[in-house]
């Protein structure tokens, strides 16, 4: 199971409770206490808001990295960015206040950056094996080359198979609802998709017409 500490205050336990229901082992660390717990951490979120007026972010960061180097995705509110390069020390940040789906997606695709896991977790749908650990897609034992969104996509429908999504449910649970694009994007990555999962011995992805789309593995003719 991948960890997660949370360096911030109660505020942030609604962003602790949406990462736990998504699978990870999540610590909520109050920032008062200097000494980090001395566990091995996959992602640091470092909410920089609350530390003390006095407490210098790069220290801290550089504290932080000396735990076996985990990913760090740091939350600013805008008067910091004068103060702090966010482009340094760190694989992302966000701006407080942002929706707990997309600190789920930031910290989804900073794992997806790093992708430092031995394979423990595997999800098979029929010819179709998605190792969910290393971020690798297989069918047919044949390597299949997807970007982050595709298979963002790709996962949410395997795991939640035969339900029927609309394409406004999808690009909430994978795009997130800060996302502006339409509902057309879905249908673009459900086509790429498609063209590199299905063949004429494999279908996976159903369209239910009016509605939206859904996961299937479908028997067919060989």
């Amino acid at each position: 199971m991948r960890s997660l500490l949370i360096v911030g205050d109660e505020s942030l336990a609604p962003y602790a409770r949406a990462l736990e229901a998504e699978g990870y082992s999540v610590y909520l660390w109050p920032p008062g206490i200097e000494k980090l717990p001395e566990t091995s951490f996959d992602v640091v979120v470092l909410d920089l808001t609350v530390l003390r007026e006095d407490t210098n972010p790069k220290q801290f960061l550089g504290d932080i990295q000396g735990q076996d180097a985990p990913a760090i995705i740091a939350i600013f509110v805008p008067e910091q960015l004068a103060i702090f390069d966010p482009t340094k020390n760190l694989d992302d940040f966000i701006l407080a206040g942002t929706t707990p789906t997309e600190l789920s997606a930031r910290v989804r695709q900073a794992l997806w950056k790093r992708s430092r896991w031995d394979a423990k977790d595997t999800l098979k749908c029929g010819d179709l094996v998605m190792d969910l650990e290393n971020y690798t897609v297989h069918v047919a034992g044949r390597p299949v080359e997807l970007t982050y969104k595709e298979y963002e996509l790709l996962r949410f429908l395997a795991t939640n198979r035969d339900r029927v999504f609309s394409r406004e449910t999808l690009l909430n649970k994978v795009w997130g609802y800060d996302f502006y694009g339409g509902a057309r994007t879905v249908d673009v990555h459900i086509r790429r998709l498609r063209s590199k999962i299905e063949d004429r011995h494999h279908t996976f992805i159903e369209t239910v017409r009016n509605v939206g789309y859904r996961f299937r593995v479908l028997p067919q003719p060989r």
